[in-house]
């Protein structure tokens, strides 16, 4: 069943208009017709929608309702992905996964050790495209919202912003060299502490990892390195496991 994102206004008296390119879409491309069921959401209550189209014209698509599906799709826990840059198009690759996976939100960080380097023109183009790709995850997997793109942030902005999170890791393939490292052991600690209610940073280094004076600054801000296991991970692997274990222990 194909899934769509309106505004909530967009859903009154039983009626769900659809404008925009989805028209498009929908009337030449998957060549839905008038009866065809489609699910609808407004990225704000976290129902789905389950609609009936009922008119379709150049402008908009007319839908009637036909039932709404109380049980949400969302985690419970709201997941922010700090996500160092990666090479390529590695990044369209991840945000695509994660948001599968169920992340609420990701945040790309311009750390030392990323190869990728953007200024401003470049950086404002590429969120508003990862964010494109975020949305069509979302409407592939049927998310309830469409999970945000941030605007790229250096490290220490990253930090601030994630410093009022609940919980905030860092994954870090040296984090059993570190005093009062615990192992996995301490990782499934932190995976098994995990309550709803809770927004989640997850701090994933570029190509290179992480720089020590990165992990320091990250530990005196009150974050928790914690290991993945004994294989070193690539970037596009570390967040993508962090988030599977996750959605594991949070799952309803």
């Amino acid at each position: 069943m194909y899934h769509f994102f309106v505004d909530p206004a967009q859903i009154s008296d039983r009626r769900v208009i659809i404008t925009g390119d989805d028209v498009n879409h929908i009337k030449n491309v998957i060549r839905l017709r008038p009866g065809d069921e489609i699910s609808i959401s407004n990225g704000v209550d976290g129902r789905e929608y389950r609609c009936g189209i009922e008119q379709i014209t150049d402008c908009e698509v007319v839908c009637t309702l036909r039932f709404i599906k109380e049980d949400g799709v969302e985690l419970p826990a709201k997941v922010v992905l700090f996500q160092g840059l990666p090479k390529g198009d590695k990044m369209e690759f991840l945000i695509q996964k994660m948001v599968e996976l169920g992340v609420y939100e990701i945040v790309p960080v311009a750390m030392k050790r990323c190869v990728v380097k953007l200024d401003a023109k470049k950086a404002n183009a590429k969120t508003a495209r990862w964010q494109g790709v975020a949305q069509a995850a979302a409407k592939q997997s049927r998310r309830a919202v469409v999970p945000q793109v941030r605007g790229v942030m250096d490290f220490c902005e990253a930090l601030e912003y994630a410093a009022g999170m609940d919980v905030r890791i860092v994954p870090y393939e040296m984090a059993d060299t570190l005093d009062g490292a615990s192992g996995m052991e301490g990782t499934r600690q932190v995976i098994d502490g995990l309550r709803p209610g809770q927004t989640v940073a997850v701090f994933i280094g570029p190509e290179g990892g992480f720089e020590e004076s990165e992990i320091q600054a990250a530990m005196d801000r009150g974050m928790k390195p914690v290991t993945l296991g004994r294989r070193i991970l690539r970037t596009e692997t570390a967040g993508m496991t962090v988030m599977a274990w996750v959605a594991y222990r949070l799952e309803r």
